[in-house]
């Protein structure tokens, strides 16, 4: 038995709004107020997510915020010639200023505005929520360049992104901008893929619930990524249609060269801490067949 259409219709619909926004707008007053130990440095705070792609389902929870210093930044220069590099190298500046120091400012920070309330992750701080506030990540990144050109003449070309770094060392990059855009874009050419991303994530939490897969098999922006690989074609018609369309693409699909939602990443690579595992992917949709064929 398929999965019914009105189950697929629910499964679209995106989760409530109200009570995030009110989070958003609190904790990005604490982190802009004027009075803040960094706020001469120059920051901007901005959201990343399901709730800023509009992909939020009822159960997300967590509202993930950005702040995101420009004081200093960090650079990609591998797709550089070696005249390039050079040429990079002789303009660079040594900051007085590192993220680490942005990072202690702003934990200090938020601990002074809620106190008891904050701890440190491996990733991000995480701000527990109260009656009026849901509860929240806070990342704290830097501006991240990946050049493509230096020239002797001209400017400089390159994406901007963010990057933080982990316990270990491990800078970690991301481009939630063009994540973001590209995701919309999608939308609009399709009309249908954030809801059929809110459809993926809904059936991924009923496999998770019913143990049908482990949690964290399939990240909600690995979906996103994942989806945005799929023909406009595919998209479209009854929601039935438009899972079964976009599922079986999928499945048949060569996805060793899917791309990030970004645009900026492979979505599938071994070793990379910001790209899916393909057998993650593999075993996420399989899950999914299983679930849609003998739906109960």
């Amino acid at each position: 038995m398929a999965i019914p259409e009105e189950q697929l219709e629910t499964w679209s619909h995106q989760g409530p709004t109200a009570q995030f926004t009110s989070t958003y707008e609190s904790i990005r007053n604490v982190l802009w107020d004027a009075t803040s130990p960094y706020a001469t440095r120059g920051c901007s705070v901005f959201l990343q997510g399901s709730y800023k792609n509009d992909t939020n389902i009822y159960g997300d929870s967590d509202v993930d915020i950005v702040i995101c210093t420009d004081a200093v930044y960090y650079s990609d220069t591998s797709n550089l010639s070696a005249d390039e590099r050079q040429r990079f190298e002789g303009n660079l500046l040594l900051a007085q200023y590192a993220l680490s120091d942005f990072k202690n400012e702003v934990v200090g920070w938020l601990n002074k505005k809620y106190p008891n309330a904050v701890s440190v992750g491996s990733k991000a701080v995480y701000i527990k929520g109260n009656a009026g506030r849901r509860d929240a990540d806070v990342l704290i990144a830097a501006e991240f360049r990946r050049y493509y050109g230096y020239p002797a003449q001209g400017n400089p070309t390159y994406e901007t992104g963010i990057c933080f770094f982990t316990p270990d060392g491990t800078r970690i990059e991301n481009f939630p901008k063009q994540h973001s855009e590209r995701c919309t874009s999608k939308n609009q050419s399709t009309n249908s893929f954030k809801r059929t991303v809110m459809t993926y994530k809904n059936l991924r939490n009923k496999m998770i619930a019913d143990g049908d897969i482990r949690d964290g098999l399939a990240p909600s922006h690995f979906l996103e990524g994942l989806l945005y690989n799929v023909p406009v074609a595919q998209f479209g018609g009854t929601h039935m249609q438009n899972f079964n369309d976009t599922l079986n693409w999928l499945l048949g699909a060569d996805r060793s060269k899917f791309e990030c939602a970004n645009g900026l990443y492979f979505l599938f690579h071994a070793t990379s801490p910001v790209t899916w595992r393909a057998e993650n992917c593999t075993a996420f949709l399989n899950a999914a067949v299983r679930k849609r064929d003998n739906w109960k």
